[in-house]
């Protein structure tokens, strides 16, 4: 009943609180530790527990900068600058950013906090795979076999990018991904 509540505030957030959350985060570096998730609701509803070898990040990512770069040297006619197709979504990169400064943590996944005109804020959930406690968990213990599972896709930021979430017609050419179908 409570995790109903957190859901509802968050949905309908006070101008005020939101404000002053832009102002401290903007002046923060782009990966901070927490001591507890910003959405209690979401990051347990993603497997986060209260309990010793978990980890609670937030990222920040900048948007925009899906152009392609200005070519300046000689004169080309036809640079097709407008558009740059990027095959991640923001939460997919910034779980790899994270998953790069915590080289001895898997990310378990992630969720959306906020955003403003320059910045998306993620929270990113990290299991501590050589922890004993994790080991001894009948639900996260098998995460300590996993090695690298953000930079292959395996996150739920990674499917939605990589399009595994449909199933059925127009997704034919997609499983097991779209390389291996074109490799065929």
């Amino acid at each position: 009943m409570l995790y109903k509540y957190i859901r509802e505030s968050f949905r309908n957030p006070s101008k005020e609180l939101t404000r002053e959350r832009l102002i401290q985060w903007r002046r923060e570096p782009s990966i901070v530790r927490l001591e507890r998730p910003t959405r209690l609701d979401r990051a347990r509803s993603l497997g986060y527990r209260a309990k010793q070898g978990i980890i609670i990040v937030r990222v920040k990512v900048k948007r925009g900068g899906r152009k392609r770069t200005l070519l300046k040297a000689g004169r080309r006619s036809k640079t097709s600058r407008r558009m740059k197709i990027v095959s991640k979504n923001y939460q997919w990169i910034a779980e790899e950013r994270v998953a790069r400064k915590y080289v001895n943590c898997e990310v378990l996944n992630s969720y959306y906090v906020l955003e403003d005109g320059n910045y998306y804020w993620f929270e990113v959930i990290l299991v501590d795979r050589d922890n004993p406690v994790i080991k001894a968990d009948k639900e996260l213990s098998w995460i300590t076999n996993e090695r690298g599972r953000v930079f292959r896709g395996k996150t739920s930021a990674g499917k939605r990018s990589r399009g595994l979430y449909g199933k059925g017609k127009g997704y034919e050419k997609i499983r097991p991904s779209a390389r291996a179908h074109d490799r065929k």
